[in-house]
């Protein structure tokens, strides 16, 4: 009896060390969680019950039990470094078969799905095609496809024009028309369909921006200011130094004697219509307003206090970043973002029930509950730490005083097995 007691007492010591030493083996590995062995005592029971001098019989592995608190979270460099601050698990696909972990080391495959070390793609809910979060759930893939262009449809346009400046004459600007080339093919002479600014004694002020057509083509569009009266301009725009466009509502800007602008009446004052705009990039024609109802007149000098439009070119996909609530989004060359999708996270009634798989994985059980899935920071489900993971959450000191205890009680039941075999010489050595 006693051999076999001790015998379970070096198998349990055993179990003891292994479930240390693999905590010391990943202390550094990401998102993983520590366990620890619990036991519970042996003892035999007749069929009605145990007597007072009954002696126990050993001891055995009631379970290894895991420890799912949360790990520290260290930043790194990478946008698709993910880290779950708080309750929640990464929700993988294996082919079909859905898997979960904490490790959120992430990167793209070669078809741009966002992947673990293992292959294994990170679910989440995907965007329809005008780059709105649906509640379907999916892999999740970063698009490479170029953001569209928008044609500008409006300019905001503030400025100081200088009430002392002199008025120009009645005359309003003109664009002549360029000096004649000589085509070196045909040996022609002809003038370029192209116009020369205009002479800078004919305007007072001038602004210029850049617009964008249908098909993502800039063009330099020039606002040329020329006082006529006092309280009087006109406002000229040419793009590209084509031919002076002329809006809807006329040319002509007026101001009030506090320098506030009246003219165009608007609303809001100051707002000027442009239909039809030809440009030869073969884009459609243009159409678009020019706000400028924050115009003054004060007599300070000329100044452009605001200017903007709302159009973009083409743009290719320069970066990814992952917010905390989990919405992937994607950053383009034109300055436009669009998000590409938004982690899910998962959570269990009891995380404890999970059973581990290897490479940080785990997988539901009975135990365990049906799974939760929802969007991060909502419910119970922690936030996304993008750029960071989640450390080990191995106590390394703790486990190396654990890692003496269990040596100590090995050599201590070592020791009650070399006793009993002492004592059992000695009975076969009477005579």
């Amino acid at each position: 009896m006693t051999f076999r007691t001790g015998i379970t007492g070096l198998n349990a010591a055993q179990k003891n060390l292994e479930a240390i030493g693999n905590n010391i083996a990943n202390s550094a590995t990401t998102g993983f969680k520590s366990s620890r062995a619990e036991f519970a005592d042996v003892f035999s029971k007749g069929q009605l019950g145990s007597a007072n001098n009954t002696v126990g019989q050993g001891v055995k592995v009631a379970q290894v039990r895991q420890n799912f608190t949360q790990g520290s979270v260290a930043f790194t460099d990478r946008n698709l470094d993910l880290a779950v601050s708080g309750k929640g698990f990464f929700r993988m696909n294996d082919s079909g078969s859905i898997m979960y972990t904490r490790d959120g080391e992430f990167g793209l495959n070669q078809n741009g799905y966002i992947v673990n070390g293992s292959g294994l793609r990170l679910t989440g809910y995907q965007v329809d095609v005008n780059n709105n979060i649906t509640g379907a759930l999916g892999d999740l893939q970063i698009s490479n496809n170029v953001s569209s262009p928008k044609a500008t449809d409006k300019v905001t346009l503030g400025a100081n024009l200088d009430a002392g400046q002199a008025v120009v004459g009645a005359a309003a600007p003109a664009l002549a028309m360029g000096a004649a080339v000589t085509d070196p093919n045909t040996g022609l002479a002809y003038v370029p369909p192209r116009f020369l600014p205009p002479d800078t004694a004919s305007y007072n002020h001038a602004t210029s921006y850049t617009l964008y057509d249908s098909l993502g083509t800039s063009h330099t569009a020039t606002m040329y200011f020329r006082k006529t009266a006092a309280n009087a301009w006109t406002a000229e725009l040419s793009v590209d130094n084509q031919a002076f466009e002329v809006p809807a509502t006329g040319t002509a800007l007026a101001f009030d004697t506090t320098g506030a602008i009246t003219t165009p009446a608007g609303p809001p004052a100051g707002l000027m219509t442009y239909a039809n705009v030809v440009v030869s990039s073969g884009a459609a024609d243009m159409n678009f307003s020019v706000d400028m109802s924050g115009l003054t007149q004060y007599g300070s000098p000329f100044g452009v206090t605001i200017l903007s439009q709302d159009g973009y070119a083409t743009g290719q996909l320069t970066s990814v970043d992952v917010g905390q609530d989990g919405t992937i989004t994607g950053t383009y060359s034109n300055g436009q973002t669009l998000a590409q999708g938004q982690v899910a996270l998962t959570s269990f009634a009891n995380e404890e029930g999970l059973i581990e798989q290897g490479n940080s994985l785990w997988t539901e059980s009975a135990a365990s509950g049906s799974p939760l899935v929802g969007t991060p920071g909502t419910a119970t489900l922690g936030a996304i730490q993008g750029g960071a993971l989640e450390d080990s959450n191995v106590d390394l000191t703790k486990a190396l005083v654990g890692l003496i205890v269990a040596q100590r009680n090995f050599q201590a039941n070592a020791q009650v097995i070399s006793t009993a075999n002492q004592i059992t010489q000695t009975i076969v050595q009477l005579r």
